[in-house]
């Protein structure tokens, strides 16, 4: 018997399929329009899909890339409460369901899994490309319009990606203060922009106010060192490229890479245990040595040169990437 392909795998055919009979000029135009939409700087009040091609183009551009910085943020936050796993998990403006398939990715077995977003032909198309993973059969697709009057039921986990910067400020507290109530972990994911760090950071520090204790990226709980306005906390996930990726940006490479920022937290009684430190920056490996820009839990920002005097831990630098903790476990 042949195992089942990764949910990575199983995503990426389902979504191809979608292309069928969609010209790719109409889905070239659809994504470029759409991107601008999200790119805005005002938020909308109104739900950015609007129709099943409107939604099948973007589907089959954007979605790889969410789930693969969910994933990675998902991973980073797993590492951190070992041997915790949510039975039960809610995504806040899932859209298609991105980050539902990178929860399934993350933990084994099943779970009470609901999507809620405002746009129903998202939903809809959603609940066709779970069809192709029986994991995410049980899922729940409910419509719920996201912003000051949303509330959560209980729930294990929220997850929150690429919604915040749809809203406003105050539509944005309110969905943070609700998932907080709500769940007990967090894990909210944004563009890794300065804008979208920014709204990270807010959002961060109402769940630290609500009681939450930090567990990925950041090693502490304490503010971020980082100084307003001089830089911002931001990691990659690699990409596989569809044609329409190909397409849309007139690039020739299989890969491209997702920038994003995020924050995961928990509150008691989920165990916390953050890395020591995180790998901020890309590492820089030259003759002999390699340098880490490091997180560390003082809090501080801090750049460590390991070389080869450093012998086994030398070897685990050179193999280290941006967003691993240090040392490795």
């Amino acid at each position: 018997m042949n195992a089942p392909a990764p949910p990575a795998d199983t995503l990426r055919t389902a979504l191809a399929g979608l292309l069928d009979g969609l010209p790719p000029r109409q889905a070239a135009q659809a994504v470029e329009r759409l991107i601008a939409n999200y790119r805005g700087a005002t938020p909308t009040d109104a739900p950015i899909l609007r129709d099943r091609a409107d939604v099948v183009a973007y589907a089959a551009y954007r979605m790889p890339a969410t789930f693969e910085a969910v994933r990675s943020a998902l991973a980073a936050f797993a590492a951190a409460v070992p041997g915790w796993a949510p039975a039960s998990h809610t995504d806040v403006g899932g859209g298609t369901g991105a980050a539902t398939w990178a929860v399934g990715a993350t933990w084994d077995g099943e779970r009470a899994s609901t999507v809620l977003d405002w746009a129903e032909p998202a939903l809809a198309l959603g609940r066709e490309i779970a069809a192709a993973e029986p994991a995410l059969a049980a899922v729940r697709w409910q419509r719920s319009r996201i912003g000051a009057a949303l509330t959560l039921d209980p729930t294990d986990l929220v997850t929150v990606s690429y919604v915040l910067n749809e809203l406003t400020a105050p539509d944005r507290a309110a969905l943070v203060d609700a998932a907080a109530g709500a769940a007990r972990a967090v894990v909210i994911v944004e563009p890794g922009t300065p804008d979208g760090y920014a709204r990270v950071i807010e959002a961060r520090d109402r769940l630290v106010t609500a009681g939450f204790h930090v567990a990925a990226p950041c090693p502490h709980s304490a503010a971020c060192p980082i100084a307003p306005g001089t830089d911002w906390c931001h990691f990659s996930a690699r990409v596989s490229r569809s044609s329409l990726h190909r397409q849309v940006k007139g690039g020739s490479l299989a890969y491209e890479d997702e920038k994003f920022a995020y924050v995961a937290a928990a509150r008691p009684p989920v165990p916390v245990t953050p890395a020591h430190s995180r790998v901020v920056r890309r590492p820089q490996i030259r003759k002999g040595q390699v340098l880490l820009d490091l997180c560390e839990r003082e809090p501080a920002l801090r750049r460590t040169t390991v070389t080869k005097r450093h012998g086994d831990l030398y070897r685990a630098a050179r193999d280290t990437d941006w967003g691993d903790p240090w040392p490795p476990a």
